[in-house]
């Protein structure tokens, strides 16, 4: 499997991970079933909805900090993504990578004006080298990579529904992600970013 990073971290894209049909399937549940919420981020003094909605599932009842916003765990009690997790678990497996991804966020684009700005996965509760496996149902949207000290070193990589993207490495010490605004008429896409809590 071939590394898209030419420095500084690894990251792998399979395409058709899962069939359109298993897409279509997980798409349906997981819109229906996880406990989605708005969370709120404060900016210039003033609180902002972030611009999708998230939700926070964990194997060990594990909490999450990000950009300032905790999230409290739900847990992991339904088929579809016990499913999802257990496949993820033998496919890193089979690339030589020992991960037990024990938590996950979810986050829902409902449309295009839904996104998420530059940043990196570094919290400390991650560990130096995570491994962040990254889902997608839904809408197609472009995944924007750029490093940090050359940041016209950028990748774009187009998620369809059913591909899995993998970040392992020095990957988020050394690069951002983004998933930008489209003025598109786009639907909704789901991501899954499954990650390991120390």
């Amino acid at each position: 499997m071939e590394n898209l990073l030419q420095r500084d971290g690894e990251v792998y894209h399979l395409p058709n991970y899962y069939t359109p049909q298993q897409s279509d399937m997980f798409m349906s549940a997981l819109t229906d079933k996880v406990k989605w919420q708005q969370d709120k981020i404060k900016m210039y003094g003033k609180e902002h909805n972030i611009p999708r909605l998230t939700s926070w599932y964990s194997l060990g009842g594990l909490p999450y900090t990000y950009s300032g916003i905790k999230m409290s765990p739900n847990k992991i009690d339904f088929d579809e993504l016990s499913l999802i997790h257990s496949g993820l678990l033998l496919q890193l497996y089979n690339m030589g990578i020992d991960e037990s991804l024990n938590s996950v966020l979810l986050n829902l684009y409902r449309d295009g004006k839904d996104s998420v700005s530059w940043h990196s996965d570094d919290e400390k509760e991650l560990g130096s080298f995570p491994t962040i496996v990254s889902l997608t149902f839904g809408a197609t949207r472009t995944f924007k990579l750029r490093h940090k000290l050359f940041p016209s070193t950028t990748i774009d990589i187009p998620l369809t529904a059913g591909s899995l993207l993998i970040m392992t490495g020095e990957t988020q010490q050394h690069w951002e992600h983004s998933v930008p605004k489209t003025a598109k008429e786009i639907g909704s896409r789901i991501n899954l970013t499954f990650r390991t809590i120390k």
